[in-house]
C-alpha cells in the first residue's frame, strides 16, 4: 500500500453509540481530513445483518470500497505505517 492508501477510498464504518473504539475511529478519521459514511448498528437487526456478512461481534468494522480492513487497532495500524 502507498501512502495515503485510504484517501481515495470510500470509507464506511459500521458503529454503535456506546463504543469508545467507534469514537476513536472517527476522530482518527477525521483527522485525516477522509470522508466517511458512518452506519449505526445499535438496532438488533442491524448488527445481525453485519455479523453475518462478516462473521464478526465487534465494532467498529470499518470498510474501505467495500473490502473490510478491520477495527480501530488495524485502523491505528496502517496509520502507522502512514498508510492513512
Amino acid at each position: 500500500m502507498k501512502k495515503g492508501y485510504l484517501s481515495p477510498m470510500k470509507i464506511k464504518i459500521y458503529t454503535t453509540d456506546d463504543c469508545p473504539y467507534c469514537v476513536a475511529a472517527k476522530n482518527l478519521l477525521k483527522r485525516k481530513n477522509l470522508a466517511f459514511e458512518e452506519v449505526d448498528v445499535s438496532a438488533d437487526d442491524e448488527f445481525d445483518a453485519l455479523v453475518k456478512k462478516t462473521g464478526m461481534k465487534t465494532v467498529p468494522q470499518i470498510f474501505c470500497d467495500e473490502q473490510l480492513i478491520g477495527g480501530f487497532q488495524e485502523l491505528t495500524q496502517l496509520d502507522r505505517e502512514g498508510k492513512v
